[in-house]
């Protein structure tokens, strides 16, 4: 009788693919079994590539006459630690009575790696391949996953990506690495007082440490520019309201040189000077404009996303939020982590009810039992259908991340941390089957002869999905003050804008207003901020740009910097290998010494390295790969062409 074997990527992703499979044997070393089923798991990686000495010992010396190194056959070997699992793995997929395998390693481009890295070692013949390819570890989905399993050969061109985008960052790492390390690597030794010093380089990292630094230079070089505004103050004493002087094409000083900006004058004395002349003149209102504005909830996470927000939120690191949100996922708790998508497809859409029910059954949290009941009682739609939440074409390999409505027999063990970060995801999902928030604003223009005066007045009139978003305790609060994100909750800004909204609700177009007085106020110009290791995962993804406005980041998206698997270990290498810094307790990222050193090195002798707008290039060009719309070939030309034309000219030049 012949068996299938089935292999996952952990342990314990094993023994959950075993529970739906009913193997209930003992386990055995390295692998379950039972009458018709073989379970077996690697151990992340098994495979690695060769260092260059594999390939001739006399590689192992850094030497200019041996680079540039473009093996025509690249070499891969076991790593040593996780040899034995490797040998147990061969010895399974090598019996005669197993005629299938099933891949179950993480449904994305490493996850593919490392079973194809396997497989190739092995050098697996006459087997059916099966990929199963999931969203979460529900029973469910599990069993849907084996039941739909496609032929492994329609994720080829996946493979081929996953081993191009390891062998660019193999070549652009060893070959640039030891280069620039025997050109500059005495020069940059000097400098930070060490006896030898080599020079890391790396496709993404040498990108995002051009990131770090030339933000940190552009806030040293920052001079505060002081400017001066012009606030006046209209109407009674009870009834007064403040409005801001700008300039326009009618004013006074229309183009003038005094001015430092449309609002500011370059010296407080002209800006008296300026009060002076407005004396003793009448102010009107001319215009009046009273709308409503409805906000709709945000997007789902992805994964830069809740790395972002666990960063601001909790002062963690990238790849921490990652180890947690996996571990999340193997508790059946949410959906698959590693994804760019920040919406659902259709089909999950269709369904969505099964995660809600299963929150309301099973998450025994107080808060959220209300939220969901305020849903019920209100009889929200769970409809998502026609919505932005819903959008195929935005989703590659996995949809965004939510809860499942399952695993809650996990929850309690859970650190607190964890539960924290899971309840984030949870509230994230509920608000989107919240109504808009909505807010009355109202827009003054006072005429003081030619100059005008605005005035604007919001007050929120129904919190919406702000109520389960909102921030509810102290330290989110904090949390937001020290981001500058947000510096008051919403109830406290509703209490400050109530008053002056009921204000201009009394004012009538064309209505004569009395002045109060006329001040001048200071302000001054702002350096930019430095990335936090949470927004720079944001930047990373939008290929360069740290983008605030989150409707405005998500239309722009593209190809990124990286990708969501890997952002996070790269940000975590630069802090391994001193070229960063990241406070532990702000989370802000700052260059090194040595780190700004190797930044000038790299400026100085290969600067292209540093654009964002190229490793997003390189990266577009996996993804194009993936998607079969170039041939490996093709990609593969170029790099060996880019790294020659490089060598060319930096031997050179040396």
């Amino acid at each position: 009788m012949t068996k299938s074997i089935l292999i996952t990527e952990k342990p314990s992703v094993a023994m959950e693919f075993a529970k739906v499979l009913g193997i209930n044997g003992a386990k055995k070393d390295g692998y379950l079994e039972s009458a018709e089923w073989i379970v077996t798991w690697c151990v992340g990686h098994l495979v690695t590539m060769s260092y260059p000495e594999k390939y001739d010992e006399k590689l192992k010396v850094w030497r200019l006459d041996t680079l540039p190194f473009m093996p025509k056959e690249y070499k891969y070997e076991v790593i040593p630690n996780v040899q034995k699992q490797f040998n147990i793995i061969k010895n399974l997929l090598e019996r005669e009575d197993v005629d299938t395998i099933y891949v179950c390693t993480d449904s994305g481009r490493e996850g593919e790696y490392i079973y194809r890295l396997v497989e190739q070692q092995i050098g697996v013949k006459n087997k059916k391949r099966k990929r199963v390819w999931i969203d979460s570890q529900t029973e469910e989905e599990i069993k849907r996953g084996i039941k739909e399993a496609k032929d492994l050969s329609e994720y080829d061109s996946l493979s081929d990506s996953a081993y191009l985008r390891a062998k660019e960052d193999y070549l652009i790492g060893i070959n640039f690495s030891r280069l620039l390390s025997i050109i500059y690597g005495r020069r940059v030794a000097k400098q930070i007082n060490e006896e030898r010093a080599s020079i890391s380089v790396g496709r993404v990292m040498t990108c995002v440490l051009g990131m770090v630094v030339e933000r940190e230079r552009e806030i040293r070089n920052f001079v505060k520019t002081p400017y001066y505004k012009v606030i006046g103050k209209f109407g009674e004493e009870k009834g007064a309201f403040t409005a801001e002087w700008k300039v326009t094409n009618e004013s006074t000083m229309w183009e003038s040189p005094k001015l430092y900006n449309e609002n500011g004058f370059k010296k407080k004395e002209e800006a008296q000077n300026f009060i002076l002349s407005l004396q003793n003149k009448k102010a009107t209102i001319t215009e009046l404009k009273k709308s409503k504005q409805k906000e709709n909830a945000p997007l789902l996470f992805n994964l830069a996303e809740i790395q972002n927000e666990c960063t601001k939120r909790f002062k963690i690191k990238p790849d921490e939020t990652l180890e947690i949100i996996q571990n999340l996922y193997e508790k059946k708790l949410v959906t698959y982590p590693r994804t760019d998508a920040r919406v659902l497809s259709t089909a999950v859409a269709k369904v969505i009810s099964k995660n809600l029910n299963g929150i309301a059954k099973g998450f025994a949290d107080a808060e959220i039992q209300g939220y969901i009941e305020k849903m019920v009682k209100e009889k929200y739609s769970t409809n998502l259908l026609k919505t932005k939440y819903v959008n195929d074409s935005k989703i590659t390999d996995h949809y965004a991340i939510i809860p499942t409505g399952q695993g809650f027999e996990n929850y309690q063990q859970l650190p607190e941390l964890q539960k924290q970060i899971y309840r984030v995801i949870v509230k994230r999902f509920l608000a989107i089957f919240y109504p808009p928030a909505q807010y009355e604003k109202i827009a003054v223009t006072v005429q003081v002869e030619k100059e005008q005066f605005t005035s604007s007045g919001r007050v929120c009139t129904d919190l919406g999905y702000l109520e389960v978003l909102k921030p509810k305790t102290k330290e989110e609060t904090s949390t937001k003050q020290e981001q500058n994100v947000d510096k008051k909750t919403e109830e406290e800004q509703n209490e400050e804008e109530i008053q002056p909204l009921e204000i201009l609700k009394n004012l009538k177009k064309g209505q004569e207003i009395g002045v109060e007085n006329y001040e001048v106020k200071e302000a001054e110009t702002s350096p930019p901020t430095r990335y936090n290791s949470g927004s720079m995962i944001l930047a990373m993804e939008n290929a360069g740009k740290l983008i605030e406005e989150e409707e405005l980041r998500e239309q722009i998206k593209g190809a990124g910097i990286g990708t969501s698997a890997t952002r996070a270990e790269i940000i975590k290498k630069l802090e391994k290998i001193q070229y960063i810094a990241i406070n532990n307790k702000t989370q802000i990222i700052t260059p090194t010494q040595k780190g700004e050193i190797i930044y000038d090195v790299i400026k100085s002798s290969m600067p292209d390295m540093l654009n964002p707008k190229l490793t997003a290039s390189w990266e577009k060009g996996l993804e194009m790969v993936a998607k079969n719309e170039i041939q490996p070939d093709e990609f593969m030309q170029k790099l060996e062409n880019y790294i020659r034309s490089k060598f060319d000219r930096l031997v050179v030049k040396y």
